[in-house]
């Protein structure tokens, strides 16, 4: 791990974890990418890499707090009061247990699934298919959403159910969260911004979680001390900054424009990275 990898893969991971373009694919195609031209054997990776995935996708984690905290602090607010009066008519509350719901049929879903998906982190041409995919669902997704116009501005039980089966699904490199999640909202009625702030307040949990037990598991103190910390550090900081600002223009974005910009993008992407990793394998 080298200060220049860091930065680049900060700003990537700050990129692509609220783009509907997949973070986790994007970081295997940069390592691997950065494998292949300094001739390393893409089926290494150092455990101070998984642990600098890790931290990227902790910068952004504090990225979407800063932006959202008004929203977290309101949901955290509502839910002790309710859990207090035990009366959960409040929207805020309602909205708060939803995420809670959605993030337990994640785990669900994701916990079997871990070990195809750190078994793809090797193999980026089926990242790359796994992308395609994506690039159609965000199509689909487009399509339908003008048919329904957008007509739900609030998240139901059935919304927090599929939302969080879908992004249960994202564990996978290729399946972007953000789009799986947005894609489900919209072929459920949710309007465009609902579905993105929702989408947002889901990833928190979730993510808070994975960067919390990998350290306290699976991390080895005398070998983290080898570790290049400044490269850790700065590439954290780049990822969380650059993920604040994609999600401020991105909100601005997604309540203007259709999904089928990143559409275009993941099909492209998916293909390119196939043919590349097929002819250097």
């Amino acid at each position: 791990m080298n200060f220049v990898q860091a930065i680049l893969m900060g700003i990537v991971q700050g990129l692509s974890e609220f783009l509907p373009i997949s973070s986790s694919a994007h970081l295997v195609f940069t390592s691997n990418f950065y494998k292949v031209f300094q001739n390393i054997a893409i089926e290494m990776q150092s455990n101070e890499e998984v642990f600098f995935d890790i931290m990227l996708h902790l910068g952004t984690l504090i990225a979407v707090l800063i932006f959202f905290r008004k929203d977290v602090w309101e949901l955290c607010k509502a839910l002790f009061y309710a859990c207090k009066s035990r009366n959960f008519s409040d929207n805020k509350a309602k909205l708060a247990l939803y995420i809670i719901l959605g993030t337990i049929i994640t785990i669900i879903l994701a916990l079997p699934l871990n070990k195809v998906a750190a078994h793809l982190v090797f193999h980026p041409a089926l990242v790359g298919g796994l992308l395609i995919i994506t690039g159609g669902i965000l199509f689909f997704s487009e399509y339908l959403s003008k048919k329904r116009d957008g007509k739900y501005t609030e998240v139901g039980l059935k919304h927090s159910l599929l939302i969080g089966l879908a992004q249960g699904l994202a564990v996978l490199p290729g399946f972007s969260r953000s789009g799986w999640t947005m894609a489900t909202g919209l072929f459920l009625g949710l309007d465009r911004e609902t579905s993105a702030r929702y989408s947002f307040l889901l990833s928190i949990p979730i993510i808070l979680g994975a960067s919390m037990v990998y350290p306290l598991v699976k991390i080895n103190v005398a070998e983290a001390v080898t570790y290049n910390w400044i490269a850790i550090l700065a590439g954290t900081i780049v990822s969380g900054i650059v993920g604040y600002l994609c999600i401020k223009y991105f909100m601005k974005f997604i309540s203007k424009f259709s999904l089928n910009i990143f559409g275009y993008y993941c099909l492209i992407m998916g293909v390119f990275t196939l043919i590349f990793f097929n002819v250097f394998k």
